[in-house]
This record gives C-alpha cells, structure tokens and sequence, in this order.
C-alpha cells in the first residue's frame, strides 16, 4: 500500500467518526455555503466544468475521473492510489484541500466550521445518484434547489417589503442604511473609506502563505497563470512589460481596496480589516518598498506609501478631448481603411485562469 494511500485512509476514519451523516446536514444552508465555490465549480442541471471540475455525482466518482477535465497530477495520483469521493473524504478535503492532497490546485484553504461542511455535502449528495441511494426511502431524492420550488409554489415567501417604490415598474424599494453601508467600502487614494485597523509585515506573511501563495506564488512571482504581483522593476518601458504592484500601480488604496473586496478568490471578503492591513503591508514588503519585517501599516500612516508608478498616472482628460468636447457623433462605418484584424480573443484577455473550455483558443488570429 502506498505511503499517500495508507495516510488518506487514516485521514477518512477521523473524518468517519467526527463528521455527522448526510441526513443530519441541511441542504438549504449547504447551498448557501456553497456560494463561496461557485467561482471554480458548478453543480445542478446543465452544469459544465469551470477551473475546476463539476460536482454532479460527485459521491463515489474516483478522484481526477472526469475524462473531460484536466486535473493537477497530484489529483490524478490520488485517485490511482485508490481514493474515491464519499461523505468523509469530501470532508477531509473541505476542511483543508492542501493539506489532504499535496501539490492540488485547489486555491481555496477549505471551510473551517465543521456545520459548514456537513451542509455542503448533504448539499451536493441531492446532486449525486450514488449519496441518495444511500439515503431512507422515505427522504427526497430531489435536487435541493428542485425542492424549493416546489415548496414555494405551496407556500410564496412573503415580499420584502410592502411597499413597491421602485419607479415605473414598481419593482423593488428603497434601500437600507444598512445595506448601503455594506456596499460602500471603497478606499481612495487619500484615505477615504479606510476602516480603522493596522498590520506587520509579519503578520502578513503567513496568511500570504495560508491564503495567497497558491496562486501568486511564494514571493508573488506568479503560479501559472495567475497574476504576478511583485518584481517587474524598469520593465514597463519593454515590449513585454511585468505589471505588479511594485513597478505598475499607481495607489496603495487600489490595493487594499482589492484585497479586501475580492480576495482570496473563491472567498471574498473572508479577511478582517487587520489581515487586509497585514496583507498589504507583506506586498510593500515583497516589492522592496519597505524593508523592515515589523513595519506595521495602519489608517494612521496608510496616506504616507507612495507606490514607484504614482507619477506616470496622470488626470482623466476625456472630457477636454476635442472630439468629446465637441460633442460629435462617434463614426460607426468604415472609419478605418482596409480590413479588420483580430489580434487577441477576449477570453485570452483576461487575467482570471479559465476553464477546460478556453484550451484552443488562439493568439494573434487573423480573420
């Protein structure tokens, strides 16, 4: 028996004796919870792989076994020694994918509530032949989205509000304060929009490690093509520029602000506004725009980084441009001689890894 195999066996008894049954997990909830994977799987009718692969019949499936993905060779190593997705294997691996399979491309760090995970899997099980099999007759096989269908069509959920104030189609309503202040996070470049809040450089590299080096790297050189945050110094003049935070980005607000609102992929806004402080203090740091481990970034002295590129960034000037200004109607036929030529595909564009779909897909084509 394999050393991989011999450990993963070990693992799945723990996760048999403190994980609950599938009938004590609750599927509306695990659907919830589920929301912090949609950004690499799907599940349900139609679902196709994304960057990773899709979790219909995900229970009894072998590990690395979808003929149409391209899992890591660690995923694929795994399932050769033997291992098969079922109640506590999916709990191991959720709880800390890394840890469980070395070398996986899984960038999220797993679920830390063991609540969580029990409803994610009773989640997945009403997606998957081999769970609901395993299941009482007297339970539903149904998807848990089919079953809440059906149990809104018995019983409509009452509306949010009385009141329909939403203009003509009297749609909607006003919002909360509340609300408004959840979406109102954003930082400018002269503080504005900072919550209180400090963080070492210390204190950042190891939730760099935990949270961020999976994808961009140990020194946030990159991990394939995820983005490269740091180097990149006096290239922006080559053909091929490296654009980091470093040699690139003309405010530390833009940093933060990213951080804290989209990372770590997969689980946005997971961080406290300290890890955030902490997280951007170690990306100073791993550009050498500060030197010293105990440097501590904080709403106090935020405004007083300046990042390298500040100064090529100049005013938004389209509103003096003189075709703007002039308020002519944009050409819209034959405004370039000759014929049109496609140079990249939009999907190649972005920085985001895409799915299996995007392998083919070709650079510098010519129509």
């Amino acid at each position: 028996m394999s050393k991989f195999l011999r450990g993963l066996i070990i693992a799945a008894c723990g996760a048999l004796i403190s994980v609950p049954a599938l009938a004590a997990g609750d599927a509306a909830n695990g659907e919830k919870v589920f929301k912090k994977c949609v950004a690499c799987h799907a599940v349900g009718e139609g679902a196709r792989n994304k960057v990773g692969p899709h979790l219909n019949d995900v229970f009894g499936r072998v590990a690395g076994g979808l003929e149409d993905f391209k899992y890591s060779k660690a995923m694929l190593a795994a399932g050769e020694a033997g291992l098969v997705w079922d109640e506590a294997t999916m709990a191991e691996y959720f709880a800390s994918p890394r840890t469980m399979i070395k070398g996986t491309r899984m960038a999220f760090a797993g679920l830390k509530k063991e609540s969580e995970i029990v409803d994610v899997l009773a989640y997945l099980a009403g997606y998957s032949e081999a769970a609901a099999s395993d299941q009482p007759a007297e339970q539903s096989s149904a998807g848990p989205a089919q079953e809440t269908a059906e149990a809104a069509s018995v019983a409509p959920a009452p509306p949010t509000s009385s009141t329909r104030d939403g203009g003509v189609f009297g749609l909607g309503r006003v919002a909360t304060a509340e609300e408004i202040a959840a979406w109102d996070i954003d930082v400018r470049p002269d503080g504005k929009g900072l919550p209180p809040g400090k963080g070492t450089v210390a204190d950042g590299e190891p939730i760099y490690a935990e949270q961020c080096a999976f994808c961009h790297g140990d020194f946030g050189e990159g991990a394939g093509r995820w983005p490269v945050l740091a180097g990149g110094h006096d290239t922006l003049a080559d053909e091929r520029p490296e654009k980091t935070i470093g040699s690139y980005w003309p405010y530390l607000s833009t940093v933060y602000d990213y951080i804290r609102r989209a990372m770590p992929y997969g689980n946005a806004r997971s961080l406290s506004d300290d890890d955030v402080y902490a997280l951007t203090a170690y990306m100073l740091y791993l550009n050498d725009i500060v030197d010293d481990e105990d440097f501590e970034l904080s709403n106090e002295n935020f405004t007083e980084i300046r990042l390298p590129n500040e100064e090529n960034f100049i005013p938004d000037g389209r509103a003096e441009e003189p075709h703007f200004a002039a308020d002519r109607e944009p050409c819209m036929k034959d405004c370039k001689p000759g014929t049109a030529e496609i140079v990249m595909r939009a999907r190649i564009l972005d920085v985001t890894p895409g799915d299996a779909d995007d392998g083919g897909a070709g650079v510098g084509a010519v129509d």
